[in-house]
């Protein structure tokens, strides 16, 4: 894992000359982590170099093209024998439009060190939303500099997990510094009207005659203005080398930086801070936000800067006050703002068990994307959906129930017939608010593979899973459709969760499809059985579709033809059918009402029996304490054994066994006790929604798995 940083051109990556982005890079390059795995492109003809991994871009004169565009084409070469993990871009956000085009997969970081709004690149709403599109972070200086990039964007175009804020950094002395402080007055930076240096040459005229066993240091240089200052006690330094400021400031009493420009961030009142100055500002811009201790003018004049500074120099109190101060609440240390940088990094670099890990014991935030059935009065309430979402909620996660199927049929409209844009939009808009660190799909078949995938571009450390639970079989109800609905977005989730075992579906890939049980909950399955006298001995319930909630006329189904079969074959037992003949089906607490006073429960899905399917129904009668009756060619017996389901090869063999277990109560209190145990304690939410966050994270879990043996 490497990571390129690109300087701006002509950015002096030198200590005999540099800028504060060249500082800056340098300082928390040298403290991060990432160190070795750092290296810095830039272009300056000083031949001494900041001692870290560095690049010169070498160019040579061509009046036909842009400099800068070759610079940029220059590192576009050179990166290619590196493949960086992040390309850290600094101050340039023209260069992201043409180092996009060339790298794709979305690995650029831009820093901005100046106002957004004054930079090539960044000076439109339409650049920055672009830049917002193709860069996985985008880093201020200042809170300031952050609201400057954010002016007129709407909302909906800002992804707030992209927009960090890194301040500038500084050593910090100790208290001890304080004591070798001389009678100095020290103003650094550019010497124009921009900086207030006007303002300020003005005033430190007058504060020197009053106060002569005073000097003023003044370190700078502008070829651009011209501001004389000519005084005994003033000294004009020029430009002194990094390290000379530093000595400067431990000497100094009172910094000066009165600014009359918004400056993005000021990284004089920084330093001076770090090294125990009583500071003066202006509240310009970022300035405010680069001191903890300081005296902050709100109106920048000759007359009010004199006064403050007159004030410090007679108050020696406040003065050591705000010098002691700012060096004890100083945070922003290379130290704090590397590690700040590096957390960024970890969670690019690291997309990793590791990284969510980390996540999973802080909680992660789950948008559970299925059919809730809200519109439907809690008449299914008590489906899978739900209880996978128990299971996340049990984990300690924050779960965002967004119920597809609803939002589709309350946003229908004659723009909209199906509500599917609008769904889609208001998903959208909800990764915007909510910032999911996974997303689960249920069913959610309006949910575009589109939207999907523009969100795993906006969001990059967002996890997609799906999970499904409709027959797969290739003899049964609806499989061309069914298979198609799987495939429809396999490409853009990292898994899918099928309660058919993918061994025997040859269109998936294996590498990244699971089997899943139908999950067992606590608060669902809460009847026992097993612990009653039951007056019904086989119970079944068949639907034809569970949104229907009636019988559809004319509609056969092969599960009527078993049933009537099986009732011939076992005349003496008492069955208790629903879905057959007229009778309605069941639903919610009529349903389990209904099932508290039965022995045994059919598992019979549609079709074929195929390797681990089952409906939900297995769920209801199993957790609920009645025997399950069920299929041996669904291979339930690699989890199962006879004492704890029931399984049948044919209808004959079944009709023996519940003749015999509805006449064996010790039996069949047995098989259903047992059964339910082992259900609930192996097959339950918890664990399959556990299972389902450390297949789709890639996390290796100690728990044990049963369906995975």
């Amino acid at each position: 894992m490497k990571i390129g940083i690109l300087l701006p051109y002509k950015e002096n990556f030198s200590p005999e000359y540099p800028g504060a982005v060249s500082l800056f890079v340098f300082e928390t390059s040298k403290k991060s982590k990432y160190k070795k795995d750092i290296v810095v492109f830039g272009n300056t003809k000083f031949k001494t170099k900041f001692k870290i991994k560095y690049q010169n871009i070498n160019l040579s004169k061509n009046l036909l093209s842009s400099q800068t565009n070759n610079y940029v084409n220059k590192f576009i070469n050179l990166q290619k024998k590196y493949n960086f993990s992040i390309i850290e871009v600094h101050n340039r956000p023209s260069y992201i439009n043409q180092l996009s085009i060339k790298i794709p997969n979305n690995i650029f970081s831009l820093y901005f060190h100046n106002d957004p709004l004054s930079m090539d690149g960044s000076k439109t709403v339409y650049e920055r939303k672009k830049l917002l599109k193709t860069c996985y972070k985008i880093i201020f200086n200042s809170n300031w500099s952050k609201k400057r990039f954010l002016e007129g964007l709407e909302n909906k175009f800002i992804n707030s997990n992209k927009l960090e804020v890194f301040f500038q950094s500084a050593r910090k002395s100790n208290l001890s510094v304080i004591k070798k402080k001389k009678n100095w007055i020290t103003f650094v930076g550019k010497l124009n009207k921009a900086k207030g240096y006007d303002v300020f040459s003005q005033s430190i005229k007058q504060v020197l005659k009053r106060f002569p066993n005073w000097r003023a240091k003044i370190i700078g240089d502008e070829k651009r203005e011209k501001i004389d200052l000519i005084f005994k006690n003033a000294d004009l330094l020029g430009f002194v080398n990094h390290e000379e400021v530093i000595k400067i400031f431990k000497k100094s009493s009172i910094a000066v930086a009165c600014s009359r420009w918004e400056e993005p961030f000021g990284r004089t009142s920084l330093e001076a801070s770090a090294n125990g100055c009583a500071v003066i500002i202006t509240d310009r811009g970022g300035l405010p936000e680069t001191i903890t201790n300081a005296r902050i003018l709100i109106n920048l004049s000759h007359k009010n800067l004199t006064k403050e500074i007159i004030n410090l120099i007679k108050n020696e109190n406040l003065r050591k006050s705000l010098q002691t101060l700012s060096i004890k609440n100083f945070y922003l240390t290379h130290e704090y703002v590397t590690r700040m940088i590096d957390k960024y990094r970890d969670e690019k670099l690291q997309l990793t068990k590791k990284f969510y890990i980390k996540k999973i014991k802080k909680s992660l935030r789950i948008l559970h994307i299925t059919n809730f059935n809200e519109r439907l009065d809690g008449r299914l309430f008590f489906n899978t959906g739900r209880r996978i979402n128990n299971g996340f909620i049990r984990q300690g996660h924050s779960v965002l129930g967004f119920s597809d199927r609803d939002i589709q049929k309350y946003y229908k409209s004659f723009n909209d017939l199906k509500g599917a844009k609008t769904l889609n939009d208001k998903l959208r808009k909800t990764c915007y608010n909510y910032k999911p660190d996974l997303i689960v799909l249920g069913h959610a078949d309006l949910i575009s593979k589109d939207q999907i995938s523009e969100l795993k571009e906006d969001y990059p450390n967002t996890k997609f899973c799906q999970w499904f639970l409709d027959p797969l079989n290739k003899k049964g109800p609806d499989f061309e459709r069914n298979k198609n609905r799987i495939l429809d977005k396999i490409k853009v989730v990292d898994s899918t969760f099928l309660t058919t075992s993918p061994d025997v579906l040859s269109f998936l890939n294996k590498d990244n499809s699971f089997y899943i049980p139908n999950p067992s909950d606590k608060s669902f399955e809460t009847l026992n059985n097993f612990n009653n006298a039951c007056n019904v001995d086989v119970f079944f319930a068949l639907s034809h579709g569970v949104h229907r909630g009636v019988l559809k006329s004319g509609k056969t189904d092969d599960r009527i033809l078993f049933l009537n079969s099986l009732k011939a074959n076992t005349p003496n037992v008492k069955f208790d059918i629903y879905g057959v003949s007229k009778i309605q089906p069941i639903w919610a607490d009529h349903y389990f009402k209904t099932i508290a006073n039965a022995k045994m429960g059919l598992n019979l899905s549609r079709g074929e029996a195929i390797k681990y399917y089952s409906s939900d129904r297995i769920t209801q009668i199993v957790g609920n304490g009645l025997v399950c009756l069920i299929d041996e060619r669904t291979n339930y017996n690699n989890f199962f054994s006879n004492n704890e389901m029931v399984f049948y090869k044919s209808i004959n063999d079944l009709s023996e066994k519940i003749t015999k277990i509805s006449s064996d109560e010790k039996l069949r209190k047995k098989i259903a006790k047992n059964g339910k145990l082992k259900y609930m304690k192996y097959f339950n939410s918890d664990l399959v929604s556990e299972y389902i966050i450390d297949k789709t994270l890639g996390i290796k879990s100690n728990k044990i798995y049963l369906w995975e043996k």
